[in-house]
């Protein structure tokens, strides 16, 4: 497994920062990240879109389950029928998501230890292809303040900010806990809570204890999910636009 992560994934990704950053020697380290975060993004879009569509789905319809739930609150099963009913007339599967995020794994650690490194202070030969140079001199500075190479809490904030924003964006808003509500809806609301104002601070953590590039590529990354999520979303209203003329 091991061997099949690494010469399928990591090291393909690799030998592509590093000729991104041989091919372009005149972009610093940090617009090397920006850029190579984004065609990595868009090379995954195919893959991510499903799952980006069916969480904006998910926000759509969550009126509608808010509806099925107070309408057979005292019947767990009936409602486990409604909602499921529901999720076929909108053509909606919850766990799609869950099951590309797992695809996308593989390649998000590989990214993350890409950028952990900095991947360029030193500058791995013995895993190039043989048609990647090796760049003459990567400048660190980023815009000429920042060394991607060094901690930075300003992209440490900024890291944490744009993971708070995309998570208020993405994930379906709970409703506040109310009396009698169901251990389901409490381990939903509690779990939405964490991610959105626990991940963020963990992300601040990590991001400042370790080389800015993981935070610029955080950065990178969350505002590309955030702009992706949008396009699904107008090109969503477009298609229910289009059914109700027909």
């Amino acid at each position: 497994m091991g061997y099949l992560y690494t010469t399928f994934i990591y090291d393909p990704l690799y030998n592509g920062l590093i000729l991104l950053a041989d091919s372009l020697p005149f972009l610093d380290a940090g617009f090397l990240i920006i850029l190579f975060t984004v065609l990595v993004k868009l090379v995954l879009f195919p893959v991510s879109k499903k799952a980006v569509r069916t969480q904006a789905m998910m926000k759509l319809v969550e009126p509608e389950l808010k509806a099925i739930k107070e309408k057979y609150k005292d019947d767990k099963q009936q409602q486990a029928v409604a909602t499921m009913k529901l999720y076929k007339e909108k053509q909606v599967n919850p766990f799609s998501s869950i099951f590309l995020l797992l695809i996308q794994l593989p390649i998000i650690f590989a990214l993350y230890k890409i950028f952990y490194s900095a991947g360029f202070s030193t500058i791995h030969t013995d895993i190039l292809y043989s048609f990647v140079g090796v760049p003459a001199h990567i400048n660190t500075i980023f815009l000429g303040l920042v060394d991607v190479t060094q901690k930075s809490v300003i992209l440490a904030v900024l890291a944490a900010a744009s993971q708070y924003y995309q998570i208020k964006f993405s994930v379906p808003i709970t409703a506040k806990k109310t009396e009698g509500g169901s251990f389901q809806d409490d381990l939903a609301r509690n779990m939405q809570i964490q991610m959105k104002y626990i991940f963020p601070v963990m992300i601040f953590f990590i991001s400042y204890n370790i080389a800015s590039a993981l935070a610029l590529y955080w950065i990178t990354s969350n505002l590309f999910t955030i702009g992706q999520e949008l396009y699904i979303r107008k090109q969503m209203a477009r298609e229910t636009e289009l059914k109700a003329r027909n």
